[in-house]
């Protein structure tokens, strides 16, 4: 796991059930059909010099450096272009060919510079290695002649630059470009003499539709595509694997370092998630790791209204568990809790929870899963029995019908768009059903079949329509129902959809979907003998009938058969790095460790012999519980690790009256943010590269995350929460995460079988893994028959939400998030992705901005029954009349400051995808934003100030 190189075999490997045995360079080599000449000889360890192909991209045939000869054939083809057959004779290195390739090397340098010694890729050019491999060792012209290398150098770009002197015109960028990554951004212009690649029209990068994921830069023999940081800081010398830690894709990486410092993070070929791709955020976004707004030593102070005072880990530890003892000694055992986060480990998290159980003797433990994915925990778990996906991001490679709701892959899942319109592009079929008109809706070589633009809130109305169809129209699977499903349920579900008010006819008048529309994607998605799966995410789950459309989606998938092979399933988009993983870990009040409910006897025994406690057999308090009790005064300290919940929360003034009525807030995080302008306690946490664990990603793959460099701050985050349950008088002794794992497995049944040892020797495990049954767990659920027995279907009847447009709020509101920033924004806004994205904004139709005299990157006020905030104008047709959209990247636009305390009836999740505003044209910053910049203006005045004392001390 500490190398650089990996292997690169030059073509893609093929899936055959037939072998073929050829003769290369008198070797006999036998290779599944399809195989290039390359990839055989390069499995039978001949490696054959190339420049344009590469393992990653198919085929392409135009360096000329790979050919070869093969017996009965005239010339000399190229080995990567020609699939290997039976009895096939093979010459890889003959004085002919060494010649040929001789000749053609001479004319790649003849054009290109030679600054070896000075160029960043020196020592990492395949140009370069592949020159000393042919033996060239002159150039007999071209110097005097036409040539590129004063061409201008493209450095718009914030993390690579492009030199087009040093491109050969490999076409590797481009490929790479199509066929990885699917955005068409870069192409060849010009003909002959003239080709160079570019991007777009000529453009600069930074304003041609490039998204910075890094493939052209990874696929570049040379340094014409080239890391920035790798052109200031040179090569590096080691890496270690281990996984993302932005989005719920869980992407393999390679960090390659100097010493202790990150040069850069390149994608894991052998990543299980990704396989070698990327995007914007972890190929290049990492630098927030080492920003000089880190925190680094332990602060307490009586008052929210004091400064902060730096002081020791055993002073700040001591001070905060001696204030939890002393609140539940006054106020009971109940009156503190805890929050664990989705973006620490999965280890972090279990001791978190077992800290809230164990030492505080409570079960006040909640996660932010809460305000994002609880209703498919209690969607899928009512209906399959598991609360997780059911399927790898690969199997989509066997969708013919892909059904996306409430999502957009393309910003906030990237690497799986790719994927996804990798099928697209190769004929499968796509329905979108979202209020806006994202990239997937039509975007080069992928346009949607049906766009079902419905109204925000009305996801169930839409769900029952089209159920509605399949049940009237003969389009059940009535095989597998009668198989696999309850038949009682089933029974009830069928005649409750048939209802004349669930016809689409009925329903568009609700929803805004003309009927016809939802009647063929009911057809399409419903087609026998096609794969069809749905994909979902916060679109879904962020409403008041967030669980009810879980089960709707659960109640489709099953009536169509869609459950239990690849290719179809239900597929949760998870929106941070280690929300499954949290959830798993027992994050929730109810639930210990593997989703078993704490009020089973028997399950909590195995906790108690294990823990050495007595477990409270009663749910705690949910996260807006914890709210409402600490304004009640009942509930008085609360320990939030690695969450901004004053960000992320719905209704921010709630949120902020909340914690400011606690008596004792820690929280532990990597920078001073929202939530910690009400903390009493604040304990540096530590960022993804300075600790071990593990994450668990949206296809419950477990995947190991490891140290590159010592905490910043002295301690992992793992090591605080040992410490803090320690001083409050419970013993954790653990030495390395590792052994935490070791509990885990030994504690939850689907965690049985996952320990290190295997995932350093498989790459990743998926749960549920059994001990010494499946080896690497389980790709695909349900397969043969569902967890709980037999599928559930339940009736999920339509109720419309109660923030509904009014004359005084006439608008619906509805958030989203962008490629470039992730989540509340903490990490990416201290990055340079800020070059794409630096503000939010509040996308409007023209109409509705032309009524209000708007036009675009005016200041309007958004105004909602829960507040106000101020944000510049987007002026788009992706929204529909009626419907204004934003992101919630950045603090100072308050967008959470606007939306209700509305919620999932079943779950608590808040309802962000729906809120009623009007928006008018201002000239002034709203209130919010005025207090907000004042406040945060005087924090950072306040650490600066302790950053230079302490720099000035030393």
């Amino acid at each position: 796991m500490n190398t650089i190189e990996t292997p690169d075999r030059g073509t893609p490997a093929r899936d055959s059930a037939t072998t073929v045995t050829l003769t290369i360079d008198g070797r006999a080599v036998s290779v599944p059909a399809g195989t290039s000449v390359m990839r055989a000889a390069s499995e039978a360890g001949i490696e054959i010099p190339r420049l344009c192909a590469t393992e990653g991209l198919e085929a392409f045939g135009s360096c000329r450096l790979c050919i070869c000869e093969i017996d009965g054939r005239r010339g000399y083809p190229s080995s990567c272009t020609t699939p290997a057959e039976a009895g096939m004779n093979v010459r890889t290195q003959t004085p002919k060919l060494a010649e040929l390739r001789r000749g053609v090397m001479e004319l790649y340098i003849s054009d290109h510079p030679l600054d070896c010694l000075t160029c960043a890729a020196n020592g990492d050019c395949e140009l370069q290695t592949q020159a000393g491999v042919v033996g060239l060792r002159q150039v007999r012209y071209g110097w005097d002649g036409a040539n590129h290398l004063k061409a201008a150098k493209d450095e718009s770009n914030p993390y690579f630059a492009y030199d087009p002197s040093k491109c050969i015109v490999c076409n590797r960028c481009v490929r790479a470009c199509e066929e990885v990554q699917g955005t068409f951004a870069l192409t060849i212009s010009g003909r002959g003499f003239a080709s160079r690649v570019a991007a777009g029209m000529d453009e600069p990068f930074l304003e041609s539709e490039c998204v910075s994921c890094g493939a052209c830069v990874q696929a570049c023999p040379t340094a014409t595509l080239q890391e920035k940081s790798v052109i200031e800081m040179g090569l590096p010398e080691h890496a270690v694997v281990t996984t993302c830690a932005y989005c719920g894709v869980g992407c393999g990486f390679k960090a390659e370092m100097q010493g202790n410092r990150v040069v850069r993070m390149t994608p894991w070929k052998d990543g299980r998630a990704n396989e070698g791709h990327a995007c914007v955020k972890g190929r290049f976004a990492w630098g927030y790791a080492t920003h000089k707004d880190r925190v680094t030593k332990p602060m307490i102070r009586a008052k929210i209204t004091d400064p902060w005072r730096e002081v020791s880990w055993d002073e700040a530890i001591a001070y905060a568990a001696g204030e939890f003892r002393r609140l539940q000694t006054e106020h009971g055992r109940g009156a503190v809790g805890g929050i664990t986060s989705s973006r620490c480990t999965n280890e972090e998290a279990y001791l978190v929870q077992k800290l809230v159980r164990a030492a505080f003797g409570n079960n006040n433990v909640d996660t932010c899963a809460r305000v994002c994915h609880s209703p498919t925990g209690y969607g899928l778990g009512q209906t399959f029995g598991t609360s997780a996906g059911t399927q790898t991001f690969k199997s989509v490679a066997h969708s013919d019908v892909v059904l996306v709701i409430g999502a957009n892959p393309s910003d906030a899942h990237p690497v799986f768009a790719s994927r996804l319109k990798r099928r697209l592009r190769q004929g499968a079929k796509l329905i979108v059903v979202d209020p806006r008109r994202i990239d997937l809706v039509a975007s080069p070589h992928v346009k949607a079949e049906h766009h079902l633009q419905l109204k925000p809130g009305t996801n169930v109305a839409v769900l029952d329509a089209l159920a509605h169809v399949i049940v009237t129209e003969g389009l059940v699977d009535e095989a597998f129902v009668a198989e696999r499903c309850d038949a009682r349920s089933f029974g009830q579900w069928r005649d409750f959809v048939a209802r004349p008010e669930n016809s689409p006819e009925a329903l568009e008048a609700v929803s805004g979907v003309p009927a016809a529309a939802v009647r063929g994607a009911a057809r399409l998605y419903a087609t026998r003998g096609l794969n069809a799966a749905i994909y979902y995410g916060l679109g879904v789950t962020e409403h008041a009938q967030g669980s009810t459309a879980v089960m709707a989606i659960a109640n489709l998938a099953m009536a169509t058969g869609n459950v239990g092979r690849e290719g179809v399933g239900v597929n949760p988009l998870r929106g941070q790095n280690n929300v499954q993983g949290s959830c798993d870990m027992g994050s929730f009040p109810h639930e210990l460790p593997g989703y078993r409910h704490i009020s089973d006897s028997t399950v909590r025994a195995e906790f108690d012999a294990a823990w050495g406690v007595t477990l409270d057999p009663e749910p705690g308090l949910r996260i807006p519980n914890m709210f409402d009790a600490a304004l009640g005064g009942s509930f008085k300290g609360l320990y939030v690790q690695g969450e901004d919940i004053v960000q992320s929360d719905p209704n921010t003034q709630h949120v902020g009256a909340a914690l400011e009525a606690l008596e004792c807030l820690v929280v532990q995080d990597i920078f001073l943010n929202e939530t910690a302008k009400y903390a009493h306690v604040f304990l540096p946490g530590s960022s993804f590269l300075e600790k071990d664990g593990t994450f668990t990603n949206a296809e419950r793959r477990v995947s190991r995350v490891r140290r590159v460099m010592p905490p910043l701050a002295g301690l992992a985050d793992w090591e605080v929460t040992v410490r803090l349950a320690q001083a409050l008088g419970y013993p954790m002794d653990y030495a390395h995460p590792e052994a935490v794992m070791q509990e885990i497995a030994a504690l939850t049944p689907s965690f049985a079988g996952v320990s290190y040892e295997k995932i350093e020797r498989l790459g990743s495990v998926q749960w549920p893994c059994h001990a010494g049954t499946d080896e690497a767990g389980t790709s695909v659920m349900h397969v043969g028959g569902f967890v709980r027995g037999k599928g559930r279907f339940v009736i999920t009847a339509y109720q419309p939400s109660d923030e509904r447009a009014n004359r005084r709020f006439p608008l619906l509101l509805t958030t989203g998030r962008v490629l470039s920033q992730y989540n509340v924004g903490a990490q990416t806004r201290r990055t340079a992705n800020t070059a794409w994205h630096d503000e939010d904004r509040l996308e409007l139709h023209p109409s509705d901005a032309e009524l209000r005299g708007v036009v675009d990157g005016d200041w309007v006020g958004i105004t909602s029954r829960a507040g106000e905030t101020v944000l510049r104008a987007r002026v788009t047709e992706r929204v529909a009349p009626g419907v204004v959209y934003t992101t919630f990247h950045f603090p100072e636009s308050g967008a959470n400051v606007i939306t209700t305390d509305s919620s999932d009836w079943a779950t608590n999740c808040p309802e962000y995808k729906v809120t009623a505003v009007e928006v008018t044209k201002v000239t002034q910053p709203s209130e919010w934003q005025r207090r907000y910049r004042s406040f945060n203006e005087a924090q950072l005045r306040a650490h600066a100030e302790r950053e230079t004392a302490a720099a000035a001390a030393k």
